[in-house]
């Protein structure tokens, strides 16, 4: 797999592809935002690279990251993960809103960070298998609309920005309505994992659906169980 690594701090960026490079990636490295920006722009003549996974540092030099997350999305659906210290709920939120698809926050365990890449990547080739396999259903909650072949969500005609994960996991749950999922359910069919430390990506991405959406009270949370989608009235 191609990656691209945003990442101004060479010495960090050498021993982070050394890593990588053992675990069969191939890594393209950025060393600032528009570095980044040029590597996903397509060429004038011929093709560039495509990359599975992008490696987004958010401490850059010369743009903010988020920004940066923000114009990638507008040139490319490959799967964004940001790298950043900061650890709060709401800026793991803004990022997830500009289109980014997980996080890892420093410092990192270099397990987690190789973990996280191959989840997202899964969720991707299974994403575009579904997309292909011409899906004819659309799922209708209320004023939620929720096309399945295209990936589209909108509430009450107005279309609705998701990331893959988002989609994914609001349609799992649009798919057995009022139904209780399990946490550990979710993170099964929407990460393709049973890794502990997912849980918390799954409170994020829950929290960023239901801003996105601008109806907290269409997912509901079951203390100690996991959650489920009520039904918005029509």
């Amino acid at each position: 797999m191609r990656l691209l690594l945003v990442e101004d701090d060479d010495h960090v960026a050498a021993a982070l592809s050394a890593v990588l490079a053992k675990h069969g990636f191939s890594v393209t490295h950025a060393r600032n935002g528009e570095e980044a920006l040029q590597a996903v722009l397509p060429a004038a003549h011929g093709e560039r690279p495509s990359y599975g996974v992008i490696l987004l540092d958010l401490g850059l030099p010369d743009q903010d990251g988020y920004q940066v997350c923000g114009r990638i999305r507008k040139l490319t659906t490959t799967p964004v993960i940001m790298v950043t210290a900061r650890a709060d709920v709401r800026s793991r939120i803004h990022g997830l809103n500009l289109g980014a698809d997980d996080y890892v926050v420093k410092p990192y365990d270099t397990g987690e960070l190789l973990a996280r890449i191959h989840a997202v990547s899964r969720r991707t080739a299974a994403g575009d298998e579904a997309a292909g396999a011409g899906e004819e259903s659309a799922l209708r909650l209320g004023s939620v609309t929720i096309e399945l072949p295209t990936r589209r969500v909108s509430v009450e005609g107005a279309p609705v920005q998701l990331t893959r994960k988002e989609f994914d996991l609001l349609a799992l749950l649009a798919q057995r309505p009022g139904v209780v999922f399990r946490r550990e359910q979710i993170i099964s069919e929407v990460w393709r994992t049973s890794w502990e430390g997912t849980g918390r990506t799954l409170e994020v991405h829950v929290a960023s659906l239901r801003s996105k959406l601008r109806m907290p009270a269409l997912i509901e949370t079951v203390r100690g169980v996991g959650y489920r989608l009520v039904v918005p009235a029509a």
